[in-house]
This record gives structure tokens, sequence and C-alpha cells, in this order.
């Protein structure tokens, strides 16, 4: 008889004939979207083949994968999965999940960096309006950026005319305030018209 987990904490998941799965710690049927949470709240598991005692974890995550996927929950491009089917049988096979492993650390580990920087740019202090309108104006650009002006191509793809730059404060004399919010009110403008 299976235990519930092992000593490392790793919760034992029975997998029956009739595709069913039995969480061993709360004593439940669960489904595969029980399974995915887990894995989303970084509860580790295995599953085993009820009738056999195998390890099934690979399959039942590939699983998981697929269902999150036909749900229009796309992550992997077309272009990746071909990528990745190529390698089969090929003489780097080996080195693949040692390499997809380090990669998709390195991008949790930057996208953990990436929000602690923005919680920190919005957590207050002087500056915090002013990130908070700049990251308006990037999104306000990505958007637009996006939308392609319905040419198929990006909106500002195209070259611009060069535009005389604006007198800086340091030229005129004037107050260094005043001249960045002119020229805010500038990119501004420009993002509104990238939009439209």
């Amino acid at each position: 008889m299976a235990k519930s987990s092992d000593q490392s904490g790793t919760v034992i998941i029975k997998k029956y004939a009739n595709r069913r799965l039995y969480n061993t710690e709360s004593s439940s049927y669960i489904t595969l979207e029980h399974l995915a949470q887990m894995t989303r709240d970084g509860r580790d598991f295995k599953v085993i083949d009820a009738k056999t005692e195998d390890d099934i974890t690979h399959n039942v995550l590939t699983q998981i994968i697929m269902e999150e996927e036909s749900r229009g929950q796309t992550m992997l491009p077309v272009s990746f999965l071909r990528q990745l089917i190529s390698l089969y049988g090929d003489s780097m096979q080996s080195m693949v999940p040692q390499y997809l492993e380090a990669s998709m650390e390195a991008f949790r580990r930057n996208q953990s960096q990436f929000r602690q920087a923005m919680e920190g740019a919005f957590a207050g202090g002087p500056f915090a309006e002013i990130a908070k309108r700049n990251m308006d104006m990037f999104e306000a650009a990505a958007n637009a950026f996006k939308a392609g002006g319905g040419t198929g191509m990006p909106p500002f793809a195209a070259p611009q005319p060069q535009q005389p730059a604006a007198p800086t404060a340091a030229s005129t004399g004037g107050d260094d305030l005043s001249s960045l919010k002119d020229q805010l009110a500038q990119i501004q403008e420009k993002l509104n018209k990238l939009g439209s």
C-alpha cells in the first residue's frame, strides 16, 4: 500500500484503470485541474499507476499541458513543437531536458525580479507617479504596436520625418520640470496619434 506522501513531502496520487485520480493525502478523488492547481501552488506530487505501481507523473503532466493547450491557453508555438519533435532520436536529445529546465528556471528568476522591481517602483516615494505614467505610456505604445494600424505592419515601422529637437531647459534657461512636462506631452500626443 502506497503512503500518502514520502519523506520529502511529495504527495502520492494513484491513477486507476478508469482514469480516476486519487489523492492519498486528502483521501479523495481529484481531477487534472486539481493537479494543475497543485503545480501552480508549488506542491510536489508523484502519480503512480494503481495496478503496476509505475511512476507515470511525466505522462500526467504532459496530459495537463495538452488540456491547457486545448482550452486556448496556448503557450507552445508550433515552431517550438516542431523543433522539439525533430530532436527526438537526435544525438542532442539527451541534452534537451537539462537545457529546457535551465532555460525555464532562468525565465522564472527573471520574471520574479521584474515583478519585484515593478512592485518597488509603485510602492511609493517621489517617483512612483512618474513610473506609473511611464508604464501607462509603454503599454499604450505596445498596444499601438500590436494593432499594426490594419496594414499588417507595426504603425511606426515606416520611417517618420525627423522633428526638430525641442529646445532643452539648459539652452533656454527655462525650468527643467517645465521642459520635461512639455516633452512628455509631445510624446503622449504622438502615442495618441499612433493609437488612433
